[in-house]
């Protein structure tokens, strides 16, 4: 077993109001063939349409500078900035994410010329008083990028947008590539946070997926993380991988834990050939452990790491008590995003790259996925807009529900009704009718005030969301299953 996690059996102030989360596992076999979003955007990033060009992308973030409230020393509110890195040096075959595999480090420099010419584009409509609170680089594989190249992104961002002095910089990292001098880089950029792709270190299921990773590169990049001054670091799992049991993945999670990270991400490993070919090579092989062990390893991860102190987040994110997404989970003052589960309200998130999402109070819009594409648009002075949408209000309206559920995992119906502006109760009525069969498991607890996930419902969080998702047909609350609470974060 590992060492025991530091200090959580002394924060018993915060634990005893930290909203609770329990793991029925046959509640939840009940309802694992129900699909649904998970809800980083309403409406889902599938509805978006091709049919918004560039240029209207322009116009939202033009439109996005409002005045602050006295509409003279305060600006308009922040940004967080996202920057995907496409780049691995061999492919992960479980992977849903836009990468591009190559070994050649100068491919890097070019992008960064596109992603300077992209920055220039969006912050030349932007208000230059707006600050950055948040910056994350994601991937592929951002340390794919050399220290220099990593430096180089620096100066880009400083010479385009003006950082707080007390940004919150997240970056991923690939433990198998990734040095000392790394870590300076990302120091240098502000960086505090990591987040580290393991996702399992059982050596027969890292060859299966090919991504073969010694515990001792985690081991190293923690230690290398810490001495220079990182404060938060993450681990990204994955349960339901080819050759994976419940029993190799409890011994993944002895390993990680040893390591006292302040966060983990559980995923569930989403199987989507049809999007990502090289998945087929799983099904070839027969080497994908069936549907009933894959709910068991779920249950053990929400088992074994509450039992060691850690947070439910919600959708497979667990937090040290005193961690700033368990804060704002206890505090109610938890956000999501593209980016999943976030701490900063209130910001206007700027994606740069192929394959990333923007959000303003009223647009998303989402990068090309093609490099060539990306090249091309930047080199004519266009955004690199494939596809939009543009919110209604009732799009807007839906979003602060579904939002509040997957963050605040309760409604108050006089308060929701003030600020939509509408008698949530009269509105919603269909919508509150669909939730018989959830409320008659356990799932949610409806009174006359308002609605509450339960302790059970919190790993169903998404079936209580579905049910006030137009976009959906039929509505889910009278299906049983969930492959809801079992799809991967990361199929983008």
């Amino acid at each position: 077993m590992g060492r025991p996690i530091k200090n959580f059996t002394t924060e018993s102030d915060a634990n005893a109001r930290m909203p609770a989360s329990a793991f029925d596992l046959d509640l939840v076999r009940k309802y694992s063939l129900v699909a649904g979003p998970r809800y980083t955007s309403y409406p889902p990033a599938t509805k978006f349409s091709e049919d918004l060009a560039a240029s209207r992308a322009g116009d939202a973030i033009a439109g996005d500078n409002a005045p602050g409230p006295d509409n003279a020393s305060h600006p308009p509110q922040p940004l967080s900035l996202y920057f995907h890195l496409p780049f691995c040096e061999s492919r992960c075959w479980y992977c849903g994410c836009t990468t591009v595999i190559t070994r050649n480090q100068a491919a890097a420099d070019a992008y960064l010329d596109d992603i300077a010419r992209e920055m220039e584009l969006v912050a030349s409509k932007l208000d230059r008083r707006r600050q950055v609170v948040q910056l994350h680089l994601g991937g592929g594989t951002p340390t794919f990028l050399t220290p220099a190249q990593l430096r180089r992104l620096n100066s880009l961002v400083r010479a385009c947008f003006a950082c707080a002095p007390d940004a919150e910089v997240s970056v991923e990292i690939d433990p198998r590539k990734f040095t000392r001098e790394h870590v300076r880089a990302l120091r240098e950029l502000g960086a505090t946070r990591a987040s580290l792709g393991v996702q399992d270190t059982d050596l027969r299921v890292q060859l299966a997926v090919h991504r073969y990773q010694p515990h001792d590169l985690n081991r190293q990049a923690v230690a290398w993380l810490r001495e220079e001054g990182f404060t938060s670091i993450n681990f990204d799992l994955i349960h339901g991988l080819p050759l994976q049991t419940a029993a190799s993945f409890a011994h993944t999670l002895d390993d990680v834990l040893e390591l006292d990270p302040d966060r983990l991400s559980v995923f569930s490993y989403a199987h989507v050939p049809w999007i990502k070919p090289a998945q087929r090579i799983f099904e070839d092989r027969g080497q994908l452990p069936a549907a009933a062990e894959k709910l068991e390893m779920s249950a053990l991860a929400h088992r074994r790491l509450t039992a060691a102190g850690f947070v439910d987040i919600g959708l497979d994110h667990f937090a040290k008590p005193a961690d700033e997404l368990a804060t704002a989970l206890r505090e109610g003052a938890l956000q999501r995003n593209f980016q999943g589960y976030s701490t900063r309200a209130g910001t206007s998130l700027y994606a740069f790259g192929m394959s990333s999402i923007s959000q303003t109070v009223t647009t998303y819009w989402q990068n090309t996925k093609d490099m060539a594409a990306y090249h091309a648009l930047l080199a004519e002075g266009r955004l690199p807009v494939a596809r939009a949408l543009r919110l209604t209000k009732e799009d807007c309206q839906r979003r602060a529900i579904i939002m509040r559920i997957m963050c605040n995992r309760r409604i108050d119906f006089a308060a929701m009704s003030a600020e939509l502006g509408v008698d949530f109760k009269q509105t919603y009525a269909a919508e509150l009718a669909s939730m018989s069969n959830l409320a008659a498991d356990g799932i949610v607890r409806l009174t006359s005030t308002g609605l509450e996930v339960t302790p059970v419902g919190v790993p169903l969080l998404r079936l209580v969301a579905m049910c006030f998702d137009a976009t959906l047909t039929p509505p889910p609350a009278g299906a049983t299953g969930s492959r809801a609470p079992m799809q991967h974060a990361r199929v983008i």
